[in-house]
């Protein structure tokens, strides 16, 4: 409500006599202070006494350092200004310099007002009254009789105001007072319940905003839907006939599974996919030592745990142990790790079968390069007793992980999610590049259930993120710090961040802002991967400018291989619609 009166009251004129008008109400807003008013009717007269000015600066409003003020009665004349004079009230034919002494808030030459006072700080110079006006000092300007107010709002309140294409900046006449503003190529006033930020453009010589930017696809967006629900109802169809097909071949007459009739069937449709195969619970106890703590890669709670492990013939595996509690849930993991195992992707790790003859506990097997987590170079340091992860390798893998993810989000049918993102799922290799593991083998929600959506991956995404920044897994401080303009308090001490050169501080700022965003806007889907992953590519690019002699890494060119994504390496994030 408050937001609203001073609009108001910036829009109508006003002028109040020494002695002050009756307090006006509006609303909840118990009183609006002399001389502001909600009409202008009003028959006071030109000055208004400093005694009686009401307002005061607060959390939300503050006295623009635009406004010149005409002040009479001061007993020091020192602080006039004599480069005010010659502007007209539109409404009156007498000039501000005829007014008394001029003064400008905007004086920086040692003037007696500061950003944040009010005017009573004229008080002890003896005036009386003043007159004020809002404009530039210039003398062909016109300006208007009144006081411009600056709004803000404060920093503990901004969380989730802004939209998702506008950035929190300072404000500053009010002590810690924060405002939404567009990103450059969005017009708007910023703010995700008001008009938010429309994409702004030229299109045949005219200025366009919103969805007329973005290029209308027609014919082949209907024939891309129509083949789309073509697919699903045949993977639909097809996954139906293998769940009952298994259904009704591992189960016996006494209730039990019959492993071997399952092994049977599941060798089939794997073979089909890439090469997978089947092996024994046994060979892979022994290659993960009993699958003793010492193995443990990472620990997901009820999505499994994954194991480092060596087989007979010196292959480095890691076995992902699930924990089904129904043959529903088995089957279902039997079918994903099919799906899973089609998919080919430099970033993600390649299955390369699984075992299912130790019940409800079935184990997957990823290929493993053997280079450790993410999570375990951030918390350890390096191997070999180097100092760990340097910025560009540390953001190459930001930009591998986010595309990767936004690939099999929006180039593979069905799109493949991974709902349970975090440091500990991403293996690295010994160039450092990444193989994901973990994917979510079957549906393990509170309520039975996990919605296929992209919601959760580009949260966990921002986690990640925040710990790739601050080096380890405790980020709970760095969200506020970042919000407040304090990255250099949260950037991991191994970086050296006040050693960096300018861009590079540039962009652990920009990951830091995207994370922050991850985390605002990524649970309730206002911030696609798509999104994180063209800034994070974008920002890559240009560390490997800066650094010249570097490639755009293997990971990245494959991820936008015949895509629509391949623009992202070439174009600026305004310059591209990503779908």
């Amino acid at each position: 409500m408050v937001m609203i009166i001073v609009l108001l009251l910036l829009l109508l004129p006003f002028s109040v006599s020494s002695h002050g008008c009756p307090p006006e109400k509006c609303g909840s807003f118990d009183s609006i202070p002399y001389p502001f008013h909600l009409n202008n009717t009003s028959d006071c007269g030109e000055y208004y006494d400093l005694r009686s000015f009401g307002f005061q600066t607060n959390d939300y409003f503050g006295i623009s350092s635009d406004n010149m003020v005409g002040l009479y009665g001061c007993g020091d004349s020192s602080l006039c200004r004599s480069d005010c004079g010659g502007c007209h009230d539109e409404n009156t034919t007498t000039t501000f310099a005829s007014s008394g002494c001029c003064y400008l808030l905007s004086d920086e030459r040692g003037g007696v007002w500061r950003v944040g006072d009010g005017f009573s700080v004229f008080l002890e110079l003896g005036c009386k009254g003043f007159a004020c006006w809002i404009g530039s000092s210039s003398k062909n300007d016109v300006v208007k009789h009144g006081i411009k107010l600056e709004w803000a709002i404060p920093s503990n309140l901004i969380h989730g105001v802004c939209d998702v294409n506008a950035r929190i900046v300072n404000v500053s006449s009010v002590n810690l007072g924060m405002r939404c503003k567009c990103f450059d190529g969005f017009v708007g006033d910023g703010y995700a319940k008001g008009m938010g930020c429309l994409k702004a453009c030229l299109k045949d010589g005219q200025e366009a905003y919103g969805k007329a930017c973005y290029a209308k696809r027609h014919d082949r967006s209907k024939l891309m839907l129509v083949a789309g629900i073509l697919a699903l109802c045949l993977s639909i169809a097809t996954l139906g006939a293998l769940f009952c097909m298994l259904k009704r071949q591992t189960i016996t007459k006494s209730g039990n599974l019959d492993l071997d009739q399952m092994r049977s069937q599941s060798s089939v449709s794997f073979h089909k996919g890439r090469r997978t195969r089947l092996f024994t619970h046994s060979e892979l106890e022994e290659a993960t030592k009993g699958f003793s703590d010492d193995q443990k890669l990472v620990n997901m709670g009820e999505r499994g745990t994954i194991y480092a492990g060596i087989l007979t013939d010196g292959l480095e595996v890691a076995v992902h142990k699930v924990h089904c509690t129904t043959e529903t849930d088995l089957i279902q993991v039997l079918s994903r790790v099919k799906i899973f195992s089609e998919v080919s992707h430099m970033n993600m790790a390649r299955i390369l079968g699984c075992s299912i003859d130790s019940g409800y506990t079935p184990l997957v097997v990823y290929e493993y390069p053997g280079n450790k987590t993410l999570e375990q170079h951030l918390c350890q340091g390096g191997v070999d007793g180097n100092l760990g992860l340097d910025w560009h390798t540390r953001l190459t893998i930001a930009a591998q992980l986010s595309s990767m993810l936004a690939y099999l989000q929006s180039e593979i049918f069905p799109p493949v999610f991974h709902h349970g993102l975090q440091s500990g799922c991403v293996l690295l290799d010994h160039d450092l590049s990444v193989k994901l593991v973990g994917f979510e083998l079957f549906n393990c929600g509170s309520n039975g259930s996990t919605p296929f959506s992209s919601k959760n991956d580009v949260y966990g995404l921002g986690v990640v993120l925040l710990e790739i920044m601050v080096g380890s897994k405790s980020v709970e401080l760095a969200v506020g710090k970042i919000r407040n303009g304090k990255v250099e308090e949260v950037v991991d001490p191994r970086l050296y961040y006040h050693e960096q050169p300018v861009y590079r501080k540039e962009q652990m700022s920009i990951m830091a802002d995207v994370a922050t965003r991850c985390l605002l806007f990524g649970g309730d889907g206002r911030l696609g991967m798509n999104d994180v992953a063209r800034e994070l590519v974008h920002v890559t690019k240009e560390s490997i400018d800066n650094i010249g002699s570097r490639r755009i890494p293997a990971g990245l060119e494959e991820t936008f291989s015949n895509s629509s994504l391949l623009q992202m390496i070439s174009l600026s994030p305004d310059s591209i619609y990503v779908p």
